[in-house]
């Protein structure tokens, strides 16, 4: 996936979203490991079979467009905005830009390949409380939504109205996504043929929504029972990653290397770390009415001539565009869709499971099902207190001391002792104070996990002095 910037202001591309957002990493290794080495050589040969010339892909402009998505891509469903609700729009619009008026996004330091580099996308990531998401070898930390049972102290008013607000879209978008995956499942099921495509001369929004690729207010009238009973798993968001990046203040973005799309906000990827075929949805907003209007709020004229020439085969420069491909695939087409103010779009559970799709996309707002078997604070807390059980305290020494030396029981000592430190006290530490800008809340569970950090210390040095 790939999130492709407007040329108004820079060119467009990359599977990320619309203006800056912020990340970190740790715990640096520099080998690659076997999977990423594959990934490099089939690049390497895909560009060198390429050459000078480029893939094709299409757009609503051009012939076929809706029989590609159809065919290749109909896993990927577009809510066009006009049929979300005003005050969902009005609520969420408000809450990111209350995020950016605290400078709640920050960029991220990464390492790919062994180098480092800052993301163009800056990222605030919201959601339950103890919940994580890491990508890139980076963990990322909540700054959790109001949830009862929780006590959560907000460094401003405004904050915590603006993750209220994040919550309820969430609800929404939950909603939504189980009707997506009925309609689809639906069809699936009983092999309902669209009426015959017609691309030319259509409407844009108007031909989506009559093809079922736009998701109306229709509602499945029987949902076959075997596809219910995972529904619930499958759409159970528990993390939003709000996505931000101003194009005009990323100058040195990377040109998309296959298609010729133009610059990338977020480079051709997968999401990573999701509950298997669990789906994505994501909302997208443009501040300020968008690149185009910026700039003319500013009394600056676009270059109509030199965007004309940067058309890209058929792509608004002026817009924000998700874009999709098949990996490593030189004969399926990839394809470019727009996204206007407001709309939402769902990748269902496929597009993150199946080798090979890959998507582009411009947006703000994702909403995600994590793989959160060891992603979580009550994880990493249940992990210390399982090793912690080999260690006690010694009546006549008064001090503590193991229970076994069994190698099982301390190899689970150096494990959890490396995860805490390398997957959660430095990727938390690594990153300063930026949480505080939201809230306090992870200061006494990582206090806390310090603590049982400290102890595996004690047994470590327990342990060399019986080797």
């Amino acid at each position: 996936m790939v999130l492709l910037v407007p040329l108004s202001s820079v060119d467009m591309f990359s599977h990320s979203l619309l203006q800056p957002f912020t990340l970190f990493r740790l715990n640096s290794k520099d080998m690659l490991s076997s999977a990423t080495e594959e990934k490099v050589w089939l690049k390497r040969k895909l560009l060198d079979e390429l050459g000078e010339s480029r893939l094709p892909y299409l757009t609503p402009k051009d012939d076929g467009f809706h029989q590609l998505w159809k065919t290749k891509y109909s896993k990927l469903i577009l809510k066009n905005a006009e049929t979300i609700p005003k005050e969902v729009h009005k609520e969420v619009q408000e809450a990111f830009l209350t995020f950016r008026k605290h400078a709640c996004f920050f960029q991220d330091l990464i390492r790919i390949k062994g180098k480092d580099f800052v993301t163009p996308v800056s990222r605030i990531l919201i959601g339950n409380p103890g919940c994580t998401y890491k990508y890139l070898n980076t963990r990322l930390f909540t700054v959790p939504w109001p949830v009862e049972g929780y006590e959560i102290n907000y460094s401003h008013p405004e904050i915590s109205e603006a993750c209220k607000a994040l919550i309820k879209l969430n609800d929404y978008l939950r909603g939504e996504t189980v009707l997506a995956l009925q309609e689809h499942s639906l069809t699936e099921t009983k092999e309902i043929e669209d009426s015959p495509v017609t691309d030319r001369h259509q409407d844009y929004a108007t031909s989506i929504t009559g093809m079922g690729f736009a998701l109306g207010d229709q509602r499945p009238s029987h949902v076959p029972k075997n596809d219910c009973t995972d529904l619930k798993g499958r759409t159970s968001y528990n993390l939003t990653l709000l996505n931000y990046m101003d194009p005009q203040q990323m100058p040195f973005l990377k040109q998309e290397p296959y298609y010729g799309m133009g610059k990338m906000a977020v480079s051709w990827h997968h999401d990573e770390n999701l509950v298997e075929r669990s789906t994505v949805a994501v909302y997208s907003y443009c501040c300020e009415g968008g690149c185009k209007v910026r700039e003319e709020e500013k009394g600056i004229k676009p270059d109509v001539d030199n965007l004309e020439k940067k058309s890209l085969n058929g792509r608004d420069p002026a817009i924000w565009h998700v874009a999709l491909k098949v990996a490593w695939d030189i004969k399926t087409p990839g394809l470019a869709i727009p996204l206007r103010q407001g709309d939402c779009y769902f990748m269902l559970g496929e597009y993150q499971t199946t080798p090979g799709i890959v998507q582009l996309m411009l947006s703000m707002d994702n909403h995600l099902s994590p793989f959160c078997s060891q992603g979580t604070l009550t994880y990493i807390m249940d992990q210390c207190s399982a090793a912690l059980e080999n260690l006690q305290t010694d009546a006549d020494l008064r001090c503590l001391s193991l229970k076994s030396l069994d190698v099982r029981d301390i190899k689970r000592v150096e494990d959890t002792h490396n995860e805490v430190e390398f997957e959660w006290l430095r990727q938390f530490w690594f990153q300063g104070k930026r949480y505080r800008k939201c809230t306090d809340w992870w200061d006494e569970p990582m206090a806390a996990l310090e603590e049982k950090w400290r102890k595996m210390e004690v047994m470590q040095d327990e342990q060399s002095g019986w080797l």
